[in-house]
């Protein structure tokens, strides 16, 4: 297609979970004729199993369309489809700093939720054209003046510019495109400036090395041109430049404002960071992009493989990882139980469960989680400040001070019938409540101040489970506040398990330990002597589970004779028992370890 930056149109789709933004990417697609009958399915953009099965976006994907509009012109339109759970959010920001404009997305029957103002703010953060997009009405719940009041009163935009259409049947994806052309300005023509491109994802591959996917903000980057990368200083030959088109399409340049990759025979991972900015290797430009916000983790749990012989394996695994996922952060760690691993930080729980799921599916590991935990601020008695995230890493109680845990402020909008449950959850988890306001009839948004470690386990299932799927969820991290934290270890057969500690809120560490001691005691398999599952803090026991031993029927060659024979032989067996008691080491299935992360599941 012939370059002209003024037919080029960079946008992504941002909206809450759930609210349709792959399907109406499915339908740009169709409408594009980039994919035939033969290869049409759902998710056309989502390429891992895990998005599949739980109908969810974890990576943002980019890929370019012709369209051919009623002005007679046929316009270059890239698209980038993006997560919507916040756990996601990094991966959204990134996104959006490669576009122009941002289609926001909401659904007719739920309206405006806690997720679509986050993203919105984000977009007006970075100067991005908003166009809303009413979808979904289709359903016989669909309430389109309602959304538009919505729109109008919770967003503070235009409703008259809303476009209603339903991803699903296609209803109303034309006028969406002839709007979105119309509505969403062009690059800036600066391709006689020095070459600026924004590194803005990656991926690996086996045989050519690291993909960088770029946009392009001044000059042309081409095939056989030398590039420096700004922040890591390297230095390379461009190989190969093209475009998404469902797979890569090879193409001689790229040009200012375009969107499409590079490969440039980098095998070194760590040399392509997300956010760098690529120049020319001479004559290149002197001032970096700006490039995006450093990701903050806020769960924290160690990888360890099942086979310590699949440590090497898994290094390579968690780069490579890395690499396709720049939100997750990493260091080397060991632990007594588990040998050598690594100490990582996540987004949110669902992140780590991604990341495990990924690492079994995509590289073959058998892998071990410990306990999930967030980095607490630790003030000494000799007035020195420390971060702690690792229980085994937490100082002697009698040096410390006080302990500081992050707090978060979450905001949830809720139809008005679920307030009263939603409202006894969050001061189950220590929130208070800082506003409550009824933004219509119908819905209510609450504003609370709760600590981010009561939030890790089960929160976000509660209260979807609460209110019927109908209540949404946003929080981000405000402050450190002075908390009475312990640390909870677990003893098997009298033995800490050091995989298995966790830093606790005191007054929870006793519920906390006896659902971890009644979970170890169903996973645990049992032996032949009785093995007691504890768990303490510092020499006070708090909880208790026995597992009962197998017991070998010894007394079954003895068909009658005196009671004594029996006596006999299990006084035998009892001695026997004893030693191995002394001796016997238990041995922990990966099951035990997984279990804890599950602890909170069934109360």
């Amino acid at each position: 297609m012939q370059y002209e930056p003024e037919l080029i149109r960079n946008f992504c789709i941002i909206a809450h979970i759930d609210h349709g933004k792959s399907t109406l990417a499915d339908r740009f697609i169709e409408k594009a004729r980039l994919v035939t009958d033969r290869d049409r399915r759902d998710q056309i953009l989502d390429n891992m199993d895990i998005e599949r099965e739980r109908g969810i976006t974890i990576k943002s994907q980019a890929v370019s369309l012709p369209f051919s509009s009623s002005d007679g012109k046929t316009y270059h339109i890239n698209l980038v489809d993006t997560p919507g759970h916040v756990d996601f959010s990094y991966e959204v920001s990134r996104a959006i700093s490669a576009c122009e404009g941002a289609l926001l997305i909401i659904d007719a029957s739920q309206g405006v939720e806690a997720q679509t103002l986050a993203n919105m703010y984000m977009a007006i953060e970075h100067d991005l054209e908003i166009l809303p997009v009413i979808n979904k009405i289709d359903l016989p719940s669909a309430d389109i003046e309602m959304v538009k009041r919505q729109i109008d009163h919770d967003l503070g935009l235009d409703p008259d510019i809303a476009i209603p259409i339903s991803a699903k049947t296609g209803q109303g994806v034309d006028e969406l495109l002839e709007a979105l052309v119309q509505f969403v300005p062009p690059p800036k023509p600066l391709i006689d400036h020095p070459l600026q491109a924004l590194i803005f994802d990656s991926h690996y591959d086996p045989y050519r090395g690291v993909i960088v996917h770029i946009r392009v903000m001044a000059g042309r980057i081409k095939v056989g041109q030398e590039v420096l990368f700004m922040a890591t200083e390297g230095r390379y030959v461009i190989e190969e430049t093209g475009i998404f088109i469902i797979g890569i399409e090879k193409r001689d340049e790229l040009r200012a404002g375009e969107v499409g990759y590079i490969i440039a025979g980098i095998k070194d991972i760590s040399k392509v960071r997300v956010g760098d900015t690529i120049t020319s290797g001479k004559d290149g430009s002197r001032e970096p992009l700006p490039g995006f916000k450093e990701v903050k983790p806020v769960v924290f749990s160690s990888i360890y493989p099942v086979n310590s012989d699949d440590y090497e394996d898994l290094h390579s695994a968690v780069d490579k990882l890395k690499l396709n996922d720049a939100s997750l952060i990493y260091e080397k760690d060991s632990s007594v139980a588990l040998g050598f691993g690594f100490r990582c930080g996540f987004l949110g729980l669902l992140h780590l469960e991604v990341v495990q799921e990924r690492l079994e599916r995509e590289f073959d590991l058998s892998i071990v989680f410990t306990s999930p935990s967030v980095r607490y601020r630790v003030t000494l008695s000799n007035g020195e400040t420390i971060f702690v995230d690792n229980p085994l890493e937490y100082p002697d109680p009698s040096q410390v001070q006080h302990v500081e845990e992050p707090y978060i402020k979450a905001t949830l909008i809720t139809p008005a019938e679920y307030v009263g449950p939603i409202i006894n959850l969050c001061l189950e988890k220590r929130g208070v409540q800082e506003s409550m306001t009824y933004l219509d009839e119908k819905r209510v948004e609450l504003v609370y101040s709760m600590p981010l470690a009561e939030v890790l386990f089960d929160f976000y299932d509660k209260l979807k489970s609460i209110s019927r799927g109908y209540a949404s969820f946003d929080y981000e991290i405000t402050e450190f506040r002075v908390t009475d934290l312990v640390r909870l270890d677990i003893l098997i057969n009298g033995n800490p398990v050091d995989a298995l500690s966790q830093l606790v809120f005191r007054d929870n560490a006793a519920y906390r330990a006896r659902k971890v001691c009644k979970k170890l005691r169903d996973e645990i398999p049992r032996h032949q002597f009785k093995i007691p599952i504890q768990g303490a803090i510092g020499a006070t026991i708090i909880a208790r589970e026995t597992i009962s031993a197998l017991r070998k029927d010894v007394t079954a060659k003895c068909y009658g004779g005196d009671i004594s024979r029996k006596r006999k032989l299990l006084e035998k067996q009892k001695e026997g028992k004893k030693r191995m008691k002394m001796v016997g080491n238990v041995e922990l299935p990966q099951n035990a370890f997984l279990s804890v992360l599950k602890a909170d599941d069934d109360s």
